[in-house]
């Protein structure tokens, strides 16, 4: 189990965006509840105005054993003029262990989609058992292994669809993938903190040896008690595409994150 979990942890070397989710912001004990919000926008002038918008927002409902619900939505737009170039985004919800117990359960549902890449939308849920190999002050490591139920809808004739129309048909997709997580943290030191999550997800088919695999790096940088800079990077590889795609997406984004 170890071996397994370096080999999902550290092959530094999930863009369609799988559970890329959780949560580095520790909880306020004295309030049962928190919210965050990160946003970042940009603007440039090519042969339209170019403008990039992105909006993160979680909600977490803490309960008195040390569980929580979260809810967690983001939105990343991309217009040019009047023409939609990127339009993605995810609503999540969660029920999970505050990081207090050594073995925990972890049930999730989600909502997805990406036109650029012709997903009209992805529905998932299932759950993971989550186990915390340790959380100090200053870093931990946790890792979980469970399944969840994918329903898709792939749409090559979408707006925003970037890729070249080799076929048009619509693509229809049901499965089940077994999913393999790990998620680190480092705290530099009072003002900086450094995270990263991983995953690995295996269709339940003929194409098992096919997985997707998500990495997520984030450096935040701490101004205030309320106010930080966040600085991030993404990957996702998946050789099992339902459109011919690319295997191989990266992002990079900088943006403020507010808390209360």
């Amino acid at each position: 189990m170890r071996v397994l979990l370096i080999f999902i942890c550290f092959p530094f070397c999930f863009s369609s965006q799988i559970l890329n989710v959780d949560r580095e912001i520790k909880r306020d004990t004295s309030k049962n509840h928190a919210i965050t919000f990160d946003l970042s926008f940009s603007g440039a002038k090519i042969k339209g105005d170019l403008i990039t918008l992105k909006g993160k927002l979680e909600y977490d409902y803490f309960f008195r054993n040390n569980y929580f619900i979260m809810c967690l939505g983001t939105i990343k737009s991309l217009v040019n003029g009047k023409d939609i170039i990127q339009n993605k985004g995810y609503f999540q919800m969660r029920f999970r262990d505050d990081d207090t117990r050594k073995i925990s359960p972890d049930a999730f549902s989600q909502y997805q989609w990406n036109g650029i890449q012709g997903m009209d939308y992805r529905v998932l849920f299932g759950g993971n058992f989550r186990l915390r190999w340790f959380d100090k002050e200053k870093n931990d490591l946790y890792s979980s292994i469970g399944l969840f139920y994918e329903k898709e809808k792939w749409n090559p004739l979408a707006n925003a669809y970037a890729f070249d129309l080799l076929d048009s048909s619509i693509v229809y997709r049901n499965l089940f993938r077994m999913n393999l997580s790990s998620k680190f943290a480092v705290k530099l030191n009072e003002f900086v903190d450094f995270a990263g999550l991983t995953y690995l997800q295996f269709p339940l088919n003929q194409n098992f040896l096919n997985p997707r695999w998500f990495f997520d790096l984030s450096l935040n940088i701490s101004l205030n008690k309320y106010i930080s800079f966040v600085i991030s990077y993404n990957q996702n590889y998946d050789t099992y595409r339902a459109l011919p795609i690319d295997k191989y997406f990266y992002a990079t984004s900088m943006g403020i994150r507010l808390r209360y």
